[in-house]
């Protein structure tokens, strides 16, 4: 800070050019990174934000490669004019206080979700704050779809430069301190160990962070109503992209399949089947992934009491019926088409399996209000109750967290 004749001129706050350097730049350079603290907050759904965003979404559209990759165009169409400004809606308040966007958000990836860093980039936007964005280590070709298109867009519209910093970078305590300093919030996704690593590098004083921890996720499924659905096919893909196509690796894809209603052998036969022809069509399967299976499986029957391997003729799907359900079972869980499951009577058996911090998501087949007694006896898990087929959907309400809320600062005027 210097003054000049009385008056007070800012001196921008620049980061240690060198040691951005280090990272290598999707969107962006450097220079633009070392200047992130002087770029000023906007209005959440501002104009600009969601014509930039309205241009990425036509960009991905128009792209060939991108069509191959469904991740992608669900991720072009949640992001186009419309989509947002339905999500605007939601947030428009009728007060005399004003939000903005709290800055600088820092954006730490998860590494084995390829388009979740869009996801949370796209967040950080419609808040109103510069993003600088660490993409996964992996290179997935989403990314450089994504990537390329948003580039782009970024000619086009160079005002936005400022706004969209995508990242690639190893295990470097260095640049996590450098745009931790520079972060307003922090968001981490990628679990327990990504979270501890990166609260190494303080944040300053007024910084807010917004952590997504390892959490697993369940489905109930209702016998009768499964039944009683025309396309057995359309809902065997809805479960297969909840589950098979993240490798059950992300943490909304069901580990334990919850069975209700009169009928629940009927529909058992009937849905494993009727998957098990699609992963069959559609899985890419490793040989390791099916050793890994049948030990977890020999491992669980092992240790816990009354567990049953249902019988199958190859390993693309394993299913371990068990006697009770807790959140210890999630202990012994795998993927890659590896479930638990349970025959419920009601569904108040299930709280010491949602009574976790770590429970996300119910995706259900049948009616969802059959879950709320589970919601009102005080469980500390369940942040989501969603239909099979959408346990992915992006959402700024996630993992119980109001986004647009704790993106923002509210400027109060009475």
């Amino acid at each position: 800070m210097l003054k000049s004749g009385g008056a007070v001129i800012l001196m921008p706050i620049n980061l240690n050019k060198k040691v951005l350097e280090k990272a290598t730049y999707l969107t962006g350079d450097a220079d633009t990174a070392a200047m992130l603290p002087t770029v000023p907050a906007k209005q959440p759904f501002a104009e600009d934000i969601i014509e930039f965003l309205n241009d990425v979404s036509r960009e991905i559209m128009k792209n060939r490669a991108a069509k191959i990759y469904s991740d992608v165009v669900t991720f072009g169409f949640w992001i186009r004019k419309a989509s947002i400004l339905k999500l605007k809606e939601r947030y428009d308040t009728e007060t005399k206080d004003i939000r903005m966007g709290r800055g600088v958000a820092f954006h730490i990836a998860p590494s084995n979700v390829p388009v979740n860093f869009a996801y949370s980039l796209v967040a950080g936007l419609v808040t109103g704050n510069a993003n600088v964005v660490r993409v996964p280590s992996k290179d997935f070709p989403q990314v450089k779809i994504l990537a390329d298109a948003i580039n782009k867009v970024l000619e086009e519209r160079p005002e936005m430069k400022p706004y969209v910093l995508l990242v690639r970078y190893g295990r470097d305590q260095t640049v996590n301190d450098a745009l931790s300093s520079a972060a307003d919030t922090r968001i981490v996704w990628g679990g327990d160990q990504t979270i501890a690593e990166l609260r190494k590098s303080p944040l300053p004083p007024r910084s807010g962070e917004v952590t997504f921890a390892d959490r697993y996720s369940l489905a109930v499924i209702d016998s009768d109503s499964y039944l009683a659905l025309e396309n057995k096919e359309k809902t065997a893909d809805d479960f297969y992209n909840d589950t098979f196509f993240t490798d059950q690796n992300a943490c909304t894809s069901p580990r334990i399949i919850v069975w209700t209603g009169s009928r629940r052998e009927e529909a058992k036969q009937l849905f494993w089947d009727t998957l098990h022809q699609l992963v069959e069509k559609k899985y890419t399967f490793q040989p390791i992934q099916g050793v890994n299976k049948l030990t977890s499986s020999y491992l669980i029957a092992a240790v816990k009491p009354g567990c049953k391997i249902e019988k199958r003729s190859d390993n693309l799907i394993v299913r371990v019926r068990v006697p009770e359900v807790s959140d210890q079972l999630m202990e012994l869980k795998d993927n890659s088409g590896y479930f638990f499951e349970y025959d419920c009577d009601d569904i108040l058996e299930l709280r010491p399996l949602c009574d976790n911090k770590r429970c996300q998501t119910i995706g259900y087949i049948g009616d969802s209000d059959v879950l709320k007694p589970l919601i009102y006896s005080g469980v500390k898990g369940i942040d989501r109750i969603v239909p099979v087929g959408k346990t992915m959907d992006f959402d700024l309400i996630w993992d119980g967290y109001d986004l647009p809320a704790l993106l923002t600062r509210t400027v109060s005027i009475s």
